[in-house]
């Protein structure tokens, strides 16, 4: 039966002192990543207040003229740091497509307060442990994005264990992975259409996300997040309180045989009679693990039925090439100098 509806999951059951109450979300886990995977995650224990100061501040942000955010622009494409403008940013091309570019803007941040050590340095680490650039307004962005990405790094180390209970393996599998982790804070503003859009143009375009896991805090407006599910077509991904939406990225897929489903999604254009109260702010936290760590088919995924379908990998071999191809303008034309806030 074709998947209609995003599955709800209470992280809490995790945490029981009943092993069977463990052993049943377990169960529950790896059926939504095999059908599906995405999942919306109560319980999370992210406070309100870290999202809502988050939120505000990024709202501030993007309301700043054109010409204040570029102060902060992504200095080359190939990072995920920065103020990246309207024009410069096409997920598509990821994956071998060709679009318009994404109707977005986005301000994104990556670790801090790393050790100056030989694996975080440029020379070996580039582009994962790229600066973080900020901006002098608004003063409370810098450290709500901190507060905010410190809490989501929890949560992801979190969640890592629950993903490696649903696989048959020990609950601290994946925690050697991500204890150099480059993972990234990424800002998602998708202003109201002022104009009609180029044919074959999304607020953001098909595809799967590269890393591990990607933690959306999602927001509901006209013209949001929809995802095609194995056997389906697209489905509105919900936007419920003080949830998150989890889903599986490429990274996870090949680690489980493809077991596990990394899942087609896209920011949906709105409808015309909609488009003026469609503005619209996503956070996403992209779990990246280390990018030395190797990434090979994990011994549960694989049987006399299932053998190996990946080469091995490191999540450095195949992210940095991949995220490259979506950034910057399109080929054909130069940068344009972006959008303003609305």
């Amino acid at each position: 039966m074709a998947t209609r509806t995003i599955p709800v999951l209470d992280l809490q059951r995790f945490e029981s002192r009943n092993p069977a109450t463990v052993a049943a979300a377990a169960r529950e886990l790896d059926g939504i990543c095999r059908e599906i995977g995405f999942v919306v995650v109560g319980n999370h224990g992210v406070p309100e207040e870290t999202q809502q100061a988050l939120y505000e501040s990024a709202q501030a942000f993007f309301d700043l003229p054109l010409e204040a955010k570029m102060t902060v622009r992504r200095p080359q494409h190939d990072q995920n740091r920065g103020y990246i403008p309207y024009g410069e940013e096409t997920l598509a091309r990821m994956h071998g497509g060709d679009t318009p570019p994404d109707y977005k803007e986005v301000f994104a941040i990556g670790p801090f307060g790393r050790p100056d050590d030989r694996y975080h340095s440029r020379e070996r680490s580039y582009p994962n442990f790229a600066p973080n650039l900020w901006p002098a307004r608004p003063p409370g962005l810098e450290p709500a994005m901190k507060a905010y990405f410190l809490a989501l790094e929890e949560l992801s180390h979190r969640l890592s264990r629950y993903f490696a209970l649903a696989l048959g393996l020990p609950a601290d599998w994946f925690l050697d992975k991500l204890d150099r982790h480059a993972s990234q804070l990424r800002l998602l503003h998708y202003p109201a259409p002022d104009r009609e859009l180029e044919p074959g143009q999304l607020r953001c375009g098909v595809h799967t996300d590269l890393g591990m896991m990607t933690i959306l805090r999602n927001e509901a407006a006209a013209g949001g997040l929809q995802v095609r599910p194995r056997a389906s077509e697209w489905i509105d991904a919900p936007a419920i309180d003080n949830t998150f939406v989890v889903n599986i990225g490429d990274l996870l897929m090949r680690w489980t045989n493809d077991r596990w489903v990394s899942t087609p999604h896209r920011v949906a254009v709105p409808e015309a009679e909609a488009r003026s109260r469609s503005r619209r702010l996503s956070i996403g936290y992209f779990t990246r693990p280390n990018y030395d760590a190797p990434i090979a088919c994990i011994g549960t995924c694989v049987d006399a039925r299932h053998p190996p379908l990946y080469a091995p990998t490191t999540v450095r071999i195949y992210n940095d090439a991949r995220f490259a191809r979506g950034a910057g303008p399109r080929r054909s034309e130069p940068a344009r100098a972006g959008m303003g806030g609305a």
